[in-house]
């Protein structure tokens, strides 16, 4: 079961999940000398990582930072890039202090991924922080989401209502210039993080979120799998929980 915390708006949310997220850090630091976290990108995490970068108690040199994925084709410089979101908003405040694992989106994209699934392979990831789409997808691993494949990380094709969030949000200027595919860090990879941190708001995200808390676990709605994680903690508004029948 998905443990949830309903934040009254979005710094208070971010604060909270950035907090859950610190104690991870330190504790694995104190336990093996280093962390391995996996961080995302996306508005979800604008406030989250805002608060997590001012942590403290951290020695980030000790952490390795991987990230979730990244569209293929698209250059570092593109406003769209998650790998240029992390180094301004996540490594540049830490005065790149900890060591960054980038999903490049560019040249093979197959070669790409085998690549980080090689550096990935076997780490114990202390957290995961992440979001959820608005068709419930969890990364890019769009439904219908392979849950079998145990490659760290996969080449997948974006479904059209993923593409058209990323337009409405505005990191492309026509729907079209959305690409088409992207490397993503696959479900079962994420469901091997000891805890997911969650942090889901707007009115936009409250089907997905009645679906991944609430609905079937189906790979129809793929942020429905973590009902069946061990340690998995939601922090939501109350617009995207508006319709949960769940109210804490």
């Amino acid at each position: 079961m998905i443990e949830m915390h309903v934040a009254s708006d979005k710094d208070l949310l971010g604060r909270q999940a950035a907090a859950l997220g610190a104690q991870a850090i330190r504790e694995a630091i104190a336990r093996d000398g280093e962390a391995s976290i996996v961080v995302a990108t996306g508005a979800s995490q604008f406030e989250m990582l805002s608060h997590l970068v001012k942590a403290e108690g951290i020695d980030w040199s000790k952490v390795t930072a991987f990230h979730l994925d990244e569209y293929v084709g698209l250059p570092e410089t593109h406003p769209a890039s998650f790998r240029r979101y992390l180094r301004l908003r996540f490594m540049a405040p830490l005065n790149d202090a900890p060591r960054f694992v980038p999903v490049d989106g560019e040249g093979d994209p197959q070669a790409n991924a085998k690549a980080l699934s090689g550096l990935i392979a076997g780490r114990r990831i202390c957290v995961c922080f992440a979001g959820i789409g608005e068709n419930c997808h969890l990364a890019f691993n769009d439904p219908p989401a392979d849950f079998e494949t145990e490659e760290p990380y996969i080449v997948v094709t974006l479904d059209e209502a993923c593409r058209r969030q990323q337009f409405g949000e505005g990191w492309f200027p026509s729907f079209e210039a959305v690409p088409q595919q992207a490397i993503s860090m696959s479900i079962r990879q994420i469901m091997k993080s000891e805890l997911i941190v969650l942090s889901v708001s707007d009115t936009r995200k409250a089907e997905a979120a009645k679906a991944a808390l609430e609905g079937p676990v189906s790979n129809l709605s793929p942020a429905s799998i973590l009902q069946t994680h061990p340690r998995t903690v939601l922090f939501i508004d109350p617009a995207a929980a508006v319709l949960l029948t769940r109210k804490g």
